[in-house]
């Protein structure tokens, strides 16, 4: 936590003058977050968000008058600072753990439960894996050639698919690793920089010449810092919050305007440009003077702005891919379809051809979502990600039908649902790449040399919401540091 800022409503070091005013470009979570943060640094702040809505790819909504999340469903709890800014803004009370975390794997024909002891699909052991049947008897022999091969190098990064199908054959990265990175990064297990998605593993790969040795120690170091720490360290390692994590942008957007904020939906930040005395932000139809700005932003956007004063932030930016999908939010009548469906739901490993990417039984793994209407039962399907966009051309009701077809494959659902919502993430994921990270320092680094400027968001220190949420910190912190210069932010 920053020490350098109070919230008395006037940033430290200019006693008497009026404070200094942050411009935060985007409404997202890390907009919004970085508003916050400012606010109680003591700076005037005002947002820009292009949209008509706050929130980016948190969103909440409803089908057949179940409360739901169209976007991100959880958040990293073992990771504080979403959980933090949650509590900050008053939904302590409504922060709640999955109510099962029991997930299976829908793989070689059958649904089969999600092995144990891994590390993002690395296994430490191939034992789980073999009474899981997820691998066929060769993947499950190729895992002990490991123990004999010679060292591979890492390098400045690599590609972890590459690295680890090296080390224990292709069916691990394919029906293990694939799936689990899938669903966060939305993307190509051998396109994505092992050392910015997994970097313990990256510093596995650095210190043991074994992965599955490499493995074995991750998870003895997890183990001793368990109990170390105690129950804290133990507890959820997810959080939802009552009435979906789409709500969180909205109680954040609360507690900006009532600490003072001012927050412009459709206005569109068209032109950045520095003056004598800061910055000028132009929309379509006014000027902002601030002496400050935090872009938290796509980089598409972020490029767009920088490249007049940061030719070389922006040509970094516009290197930046994305992933889009959809969600696809389904409603049943419970009594059609609960005894076929349980756990949390399944992923899919994209080898095996199927549509989906995923299930989630939400009624199952949320409390508040199977107790809003104990008739109904709501799960949602996944489909799309990097490199893999065709079926995101059909229409809406195409892709139920896509999902039906492959749930009533996985699980023989029998029913139709009673109510169905499709909601489509264009451009949704920034993708990690191989050396992403030295991308982000390099686009840092220019940014660094505009005095009063800092950017924010999902394609700099992680794609999760406390990673955004931290990302936001950051930027504001840095920027009150140049409105208050005589006091050095520190953490």
């Amino acid at each position: 936590m920053s020490t350098a800022h109070t919230g008395t409503g006037q940033a430290p070091g200019r006693t008497g003058h009026a404070p200094g005013h942050v411009v935060v470009i985007g409404g997202g979570i890390s907009g919004l977050a970085a508003a916050h943060r400012a606010l109680d640094g003591g700076a005037r702040v005002t947002v820009l968000e292009s949209s008509g809505r706050l929130g980016g790819k948190l969103l909440a909504g409803a089908v057949a008058g179940v409360p739901v999340d169209f976007g991100a469903e959880s958040m990293l709890a073992r990771r504080p600072e979403a959980v933090e800014l949650a509590r900050a803004v008053g939904l302590g009370d409504r922060l709640q753990p999955p109510t099962t975390a029991t997930a299976s794997l829908w793989t070689r024909g059958a649904l089969r439960p999600m092995p144990k002891g891994h590390v993002m699909g690395v296994p430490g052991d191939a034992a789980p894996l073999a009474a899981s049947g997820v691998l066929s008897e060769a993947g499950l022999a190729r895992i002990e050639e490991d123990a004999a091969l010679p060292r591979t190098e890492v390098g400045e990064d690599v590609a972890v698919g590459q690295y680890v199908a090296e080390r224990l054959g292709r069916e691990v990265v394919d029906r293990l690793v694939e799936p689990l990175l899938g669903g966060v990064y939305a993307g190509d297990a051998y396109r994505i920089s092992m050392k910015a998605a997994v970097p313990q593993l990256f510093e596995a790969a650095r210190n043991h010449r074994s992965l599955t040795e490499g493995v074995r120690a991750i998870q003895a170091r997890t183990a001793a810092t368990v109990h170390q720490t105690g129950p804290a360290a133990s507890g959820p390692v997810f959080m939802g919050i009552d009435g979906g994590i789409g709500t969180l942008p909205g109680a954040v957007a609360d507690a900006v305007r009532a600490k003072g904020g001012e927050i412009l939906l459709h206005t569109a930040a068209e032109e950045l440009r520095r003056t004598g005395e800061g910055w000028e932000v132009r929309t379509g139809d006014r000027a902002l003077a601030a002496d400050a700005v935090v872009l938290a932003c796509p980089a598409p956007a972020a490029a767009r702005l920088l490249r007049p004063e940061s030719p070389a932030a922006a040509t970094e930016l516009d290197a930046v891919e994305y992933a889009s999908m959809a969600l696809v939010t389904m409603a049943f009548r419970r009594a059609d379809v609960a005894d076929r469906l349980t756990g949390s739901g399944f992923l899919v490993p994209p080898v095996d051809g199927h549509r989906i990417k995923a299930a989630t039984f939400a009624s199952n793994k949320w409390g508040w979502i199977g107790a809003a209407d104990p008739d109904l039962f709501v799960l949602r399907t996944s489909l799309g990600r990097y490199g893999d966009t065709a079926d995101l051309a059909r229409e809406d009701a195409e892709l139920v039908e896509l999902s039906l077809a492959d749930l009533r494959e996985a699980v023989g659902l029998p029913a139709a649902p009673v109510a169905a919502h499709v909601t489509r993430w264009d451009g949704g994921l920034p993708q990690y790449p191989v050396c992403h990270l030295a991308r982000v320092v390099r686009v840092q680094e220019a940014v660094d040399r505009l005095p009063g400027l800092r950017v924010c968001g999902a394609l700099y220190e992680g794609v999760g919401i406390p990673a955004c949420v931290a990302s936001a910190r950051k930027a504001a912190d840095a920027v009150l540091a140049t409105l208050t210069p005589d006091i050095p932010a520190s953490e």
